[in-house]
């Protein structure tokens, strides 16, 4: 299994970072907000993590969180089945001050879960509509 995060599998693309908020749909799962976009020409998931100024002050502590929620992505990421396209998401923290690793790891991971069952689910729609 790939344990990896390279750089492809990050989204830094400003027009597919603004395509993402503008067509994306969400979901909120504590402490993220979750916007994600199926799209059909990508190679693999691309991910974007955030964390606001405003919500976590010092960036000692939002580059922490983001090295955290990075390793509980790059650990669970093989949740994502490649078999329902590829997606691009977006994970913004919205919580207030640090969590601990172990609860970061497990919203992660229904958040993974979460969404591939929405992927999945738009994927059995768009079948319908053909």
């Amino acid at each position: 299994m790939n344990y990896r995060f390279p750089k492809n599998e990050r989204l830094c693309a400003q027009k597919l970072i603004k395509e993402l908020f503008n067509e994306g749909s969400s979901f909120f799962l504590y402490p993220f907000k979750v916007l994600y976009l199926k799209k059909d020409s990508l190679e693999c998931h691309q991910v974007l993590i955030s964390i606001s100024k405003k919500k976590v002050k010092k960036a000692v502590h939002r580059n922490h969180l983001k090295r955290r929620i990075k390793e509980s992505y790059r650990l669970n990421k093989h949740s994502l089945r490649a078999e329902e396209g590829f997606a691009l998401f977006g994970l913004i923290y919205v919580g207030s001050g640090l969590m601990e690793y172990r609860e970061l790891d497990q919203k992660v991971k229904l958040i993974l879960d979460k969404l591939q069952t929405k992927l999945s689910d738009k994927n059995e729609k768009n079948e319908d509509k053909k």
